[in-house]
């Protein structure tokens, strides 16, 4: 006996595929971390900062809107660090994690409760929302370079 499942029995969130881009800013040896603020989606969770891309944008495109929106700066972006697909009940995040370098600004919090510039063999003390773990596995073992005086 054949058993079928048709596409209406899958609920919404199943099915929605969201799109979004994290920023490790890096300086001094350190990388940025934001930490969600109330009224947000895992609210108090750490992250990366970022956001949703939008149509026509590259993933790159989307980092550099986002960081200026979210922080009030800008910012290179460097090399991909991963992309990773998290499920959560609104839907399944597809997140990719780059490196990236302020070029302009100091970062400002406009949407996030708190950020810390922290070490890279320090990052993992954090509590990180899902999505951005794998991330903050491979930037753990990464070195920076401290700024020269």
């Amino acid at each position: 006996m054949e058993t079928s499942i048709s596409k209406d029995s899958a609920t919404a969130s199943e099915n929605k595929r969201i799109r979004v881009v994290g920023a490790a800013i890096i300086r001094d040896g350190r990388i940025l971390c934001a930490q969600r603020g109330a009224g947000h989606s895992l609210a108090g969770k750490w992250e990366f900062p970022g956001g949703k891309i939008e149509p026509g944008e590259t993933p790159q495109q989307a980092l550099v809107r986002e960081i200026h929106e979210e922080l009030l700066c800008t910012v290179q972006v460097g090399d991909l660090v991963c992309t990773t697909e998290q499920h959560y009940d609104f839907g399944t995040v597809v997140l990719s994690t780059f490196l990236c370098h302020l070029i302009d600004g100091e970062p400002q919090l406009t949407e996030h409760q708190d950020a810390v510039w922290i070490s890279p063999h320090e990052i993992t003390r954090l509590d990180w929302a899902p999505a951005d773990k794998a991330a903050v596995d491979k930037l753990h073992h990464m070195q920076f370079p401290q700024a020269t005086d």
